[in-house]
């Protein structure tokens, strides 16, 4: 069996702990040392060699920087390493000509990583990270008589155009500036641009300049980018961050049509529901993230994404989680629906331009409201509304309640450690209950020694949501709390928003767009309606079903549970059951 070590260079602080792993290390004062101090970066340096895997470095250390991982026997040659006692990947996917292979894993886990391999943004080492020379022939033999050989021929000799989407579209406005109409004019090389406009929504963007975009805008305009582009292979890395279900729905449509004209396309995504429309075929990434990752063999879509929430792989016969991820067929309903925690009169808001009216409505005791609809629709400023951020022009809340609210845009002003950011904003930060109940769950000890400018999306909103439930309250308003977070770790956080909820007798409103993550945490919904950008119209809270119908109606599509793990799936437009539904009038799922 091999191993390798794990060094996390922002946790190991040498001069705090004075080199602990060193100092209770067996291996260490013998002819040739396990553990090392590397003359730059002053941290440790363990040999995977001489390592026996005794695992005491890793209970010494009081940073818990150090991490030993025995390996399957048959992970012996790694496609790519970042470097001794870091991150390293096992195996790449299938790129399939006309179709679209989808990649489902955790964050942190390599996808990204292979994304930029594919791309021939990073060439792949085969774990020879001190290896200087340029490696292409070796990863060409590396990989003869593979489809991948042939693929990444073609890639040194410039004979495949290949279009990456990155993942961090926020960051576009920083590199590409300019009017919106001319930049996706300029590189139309397929004469589409009317056509991926009108997919995508994209009108109302046209005449402005990129630097001027919300999220969702600068999203649906780099997959506009991609798509006008004339490539052989497209890769897209989180297409539905920052999107509304319709807008998920349409790019859906958007990148299954570049298949449909024989294109190669892969997508990471992290929403099940949309990633099953999109695909054709998946492969998932296991392993440990920040240590390693493995590529499974290619799967049907169904079979792969339920093979991912059952937690275990056939083939490969490797368990990838402890227990598998239960949906419930029929939404749960309110324990005792005469404990009111609110009520609130019709509202009315005006802006300039856009209006907002929502139906009088009341929330109960210990239960989740999710509130779903269009972005530009007045989900947020119902949100600040109920939250007493915002005043209305006409109506009211019953009772003042004390609102801790997380937004949608995370800027903390703040420049130090998270650790540090917590003892200041988290009052109970520290105490027993929020270490077991909150921050482990949420992975934040991982985190506590990084600067928080330093956090990816993911880590922080995290931290945005311990933050917010460390507070107390009676109404807890999360803002798009799966935004940046993988499949595992949006479900984990449905469950530690329902536990933290029911064990202080509270009340949490939800605004979302995965709808697997809306059916798993929901108690009630409201369907917000109208057009984007000029009118919204709120419904009153109402049980999930009632409220998905209205919704999907409006937006003529149709979902139903998969047999077997019971989740969400959408339906194929103009299927049988599609049909049936619709005629049926049930567009969230048949009744059994």
């Amino acid at each position: 069996m091999s191993r390798i070590a794990i060094l996390d260079e922002d946790k190991c602080q040498p001069k705090k702990c004075k080199y602990t792993c060193i100092e209770y290390c067996p291996g260490v004062r013998m002819e040739e040392d396990t553990i090392i101090i590397n003359e730059k970066s002053k941290k440790p340096l363990i040999s995977e060699e001489l390592c026996n895997g005794c695992g005491i470095c890793t209970n010494r250390c009081p940073f818990k920087a150090v991490n030993i991982i025995n390996l399957p026997e048959e992970l012996t040659n790694p496609i790519h390493r970042y470097g001794q006692n870091k991150f390293e990947l096992f195996g790449l996917p299938i790129v399939g000509e006309g179709s679209v292979v989808g990649i489902l894993g955790q964050n942190g886990i390599g996808k990204s990583t292979i994304m930029r391999i594919l791309s021939g943004e990073l060439i792949p080492n085969l774990g020879n990270w001190e290896e200087k020379e340029n490696i292409w022939e070796e990863i060409i033999d590396h990989y003869k008589g593979t489809q991948l050989q042939k693929y990444f021929k073609n890639l040194l000799n410039s004979k495949i155009k290949v279009i990456h989407k990155s993942q961090m579209v926020d960051q576009l406005s920083k590199f590409v500036k300019g009017n919106v109409n001319q930049l996706l004019k300029n590189i139309d090389e397929v004469d589409k641009f009317d056509k991926v406009v009108e997919d995508l929504q994209l009108e109302s963007v046209l005449n402005r300049d990129v630097e001027n975009l919300s999220g969702g805008e600068l999203q649906r305009v780099a997959i506009g980018a991609s798509v006008l582009r004339d490539g052989d292979f497209y890769y897209f890395d989180e297409p539905s961050s920052w999107l509304d279900v319709h807008q998920r729905l349409n790019i859906v449509k958007v990148i299954r049509s570049l298949a449909e004209e024989g294109k190669s396309v892969m997508v990471i995504e992290h929403d099940l529901a949309t990633l099953d429309a999109i695909s054709d075929y998946v492969h998932i990434i296991y392993g440990k993230p920040g240590a390693y990752g493995v590529v499974s063999q290619m799967k049907g879509v169904r079979v792969g994404i339920n093979a991912y929430i059952n937690g275990f792989l056939k083939e490969e016969n490797v368990r990838i989680r402890k227990q598998a991820i239960e949906f419930k067929v029929h939404a749960p309903k309110i324990a005792d629906e005469g404990k009111i925690l609110t009520k609130y009169s019709q509202i009315k808001k005006d802006y300039d331009g856009f209006s907002l009216l929502v139906d009088d409505g009341e929330l109960y005791h210990n239960e989740i409201v999710t509130a779903f609809g269009s972005n530009g629709i007045g989900k947020t400023t119902f949100a600040k509304i109920i939250s007493n951020v915002e005043k209305v022009d006409s109506g009211s809340v019953e009772k003042k309640l004390e609102v801790v609210y997380k937004p949608q845009y995370l800027n903390y002003d703040f420049d130090g450690r998270v650790e540090d950011f917590l003892y200041m904003n988290a009052p109970n930060y520290g105490k027993n209950i929020f270490m077991s109940e909150i921050a482990k769950p949420l992975s934040i000890e991982d985190i506590l020694d990084k600067n928080l400018d330093e956090l990816s999306g993911g880590e922080l909103q995290r931290l945005a949501i311990a933050v917010t439930l460390s507070q107390e309250g009676d109404l807890y308003v999360f803002d798009e709390p799966t935004a940046f977070l993988d499949v595992e770790q949006r479900l984990r956080v449905g469950k530690i928003i329902k536990k933290v909820v029911e064990s202080k007798n509270a009340t949490a409103l939800i605004i979302d767009h995965d709808i697997v993550f809306i059916d798993y945490i929901t108690n009630r919904a409201m369907v917000f309606h109208g057009k984007p950008g000029l009118e919204g119209i709120a419904t009153k809270p109402t049980d999930i079903k009632t409220s998905m119908n209205k919704f999907l109606k409006d937006l003529k599509i149709t979902f139903r549970r998969d047999k077997e793990t019971k989740r969400p799936r959408v339906n194929k437009l103009d299927s049988y059951l599609d049909r049936q539904q619709k005629e049926n009038q049930q567009y969230y799922y048949l009744e059994n």
